[in-house]
């Protein structure tokens, strides 16, 4: 009776210091919660610049030109004639030349990794995938400019020329510089995130449906179908994302499509994108109009390149259930 006695007391005696600490610490710990809320809050406000900017700095040709300046196909300085219609078609063919190359391959390497390699050998060759992420970009481009282009000058694209060049998509002069060389260049460069990305998702789906799927009497490739079935808001995400970065993608782009301003159904010529004209013309626009037609370009691209990932990113939310650490993997 007096030990419990004695440790009643004591326990009483200890509560009141702690809770008197525990208050003394609240107001340090508000403090810190609105610190963080404020940093949080500075990275809209910093989104927020970027667009104001770009649209004041994009009035002359707003003011010019209106919703015609992304349906025209004009580009001339010299007479100030602007268009951006060149460029967007330049994107959109360059980013989904590298989707069409890099998800059937990077899904096939991600289900490897996940579902059929030795766990040592998926970890090892996850990380050296990932490590293609943190290579500049310029090297890339280098690569590709020294390398990439030859070969596709003097193999490839002849060779396609002469068995598929009754496709428009394959008809032209070889050049070895232009769309399809810029298209493989940017599949190498999103081939990480689609790779990782995946991976993870196809990590974070239950096991036991990938045993259920196989006591059921599912062959192992169609247990591994169901599986990737369950995670394909998740895998749609992670490609968005991939789609994301391809857009944006500047030098590397600059340096082995061509930069011209032609529409072609050909893969083999020339042409350009939005992050191109603007890295080729910036330093040399010397009138209102034609900077203002650049600044134009660049809120064009920055407002389709937060949307892609603002997209991409809800899909991987909802297809990991808000698990941050896989939603988060980029």
């Amino acid at each position: 009776m007096e030990a419990s006695s004695a440790t009643k007391r004591a326990l009483g005696a200890s509560s009141v210091p702690w809770s008197e600490a525990r208050r003394s610490r609240m107001p340090w710990d508000a403090a810190y919660r609105y610190l963080l809320g404020t940093f949080a809050l500075f990275v809209f406000v910093v989104a927020a610049l970027i667009v104001y900017e770009c649209a004041r700095g994009a009035s002359p040709a707003v003011l010019a030109y209106g919703w015609r300046f992304l349906l025209n196909t004009d580009w001339d300085p010299v007479a100030e004639h602007f268009g951006a219609l060149p460029y967007m078609f330049g994107t959109a063919m360059s980013s989904g030349l590298a989707l069409i190359f890099a998800v059937p391959l990077g899904l096939g390497t991600a289900v490897f990794l996940a579902e059929l390699a030795p766990k040592r050998v998926g970890t090892v060759v996850a990380f050296v995938i990932e490590l293609l992420a943190s290579i500049p970009s310029i090297v890339y481009g280098i690569w590709g400019f020294f390398v990439l282009a030859p070969f596709l000058r003097s193999a490839v694209e002849p060779w396609l020329g002469t068995h598929l060049g009754f496709i428009p998509l394959f008809q032209g002069f070889p050049f070895g510089i232009g769309m399809l060389n810029a298209g493989i260049v940017l599949a190498i460069m999103i081939l990480p995130t689609i790779v990782s990305l995946t991976r993870e998702l196809l990590l974070a789906t239950p096991r036991s449906l990938l045993e259920a799927s196989l006591a059921l009497g599912s062959t192992r490739a169609e247990a591994i179908a169901i599986v990737l079935d369950s995670a394909r808001p998740g895998i749609l995400g992670a490609i968005i994302l991939a789609l994301g970065r391809a857009l944006g993608e500047t030098m590397a782009v600059t340096m082995v499509i061509g930069n011209t301003n032609r529409i072609s159904a050909s893969l083999f010529a020339p042409g350009a994108t939005m992050s191109s004209v603007i890295a080729n013309e910036l330093t040399e626009a010397t009138s209102a109009l034609h900077q203002g037609s650049l600044v134009e370009i660049a809120l064009v691209l920055f407002l389709l390149t937060l949307l892609v990932n603002a997209a991409g990113r809800l899909l991987v939310l909802w297809a990991t259930g808000g698990r941050r650490d896989v939603a988060g993997a980029v």
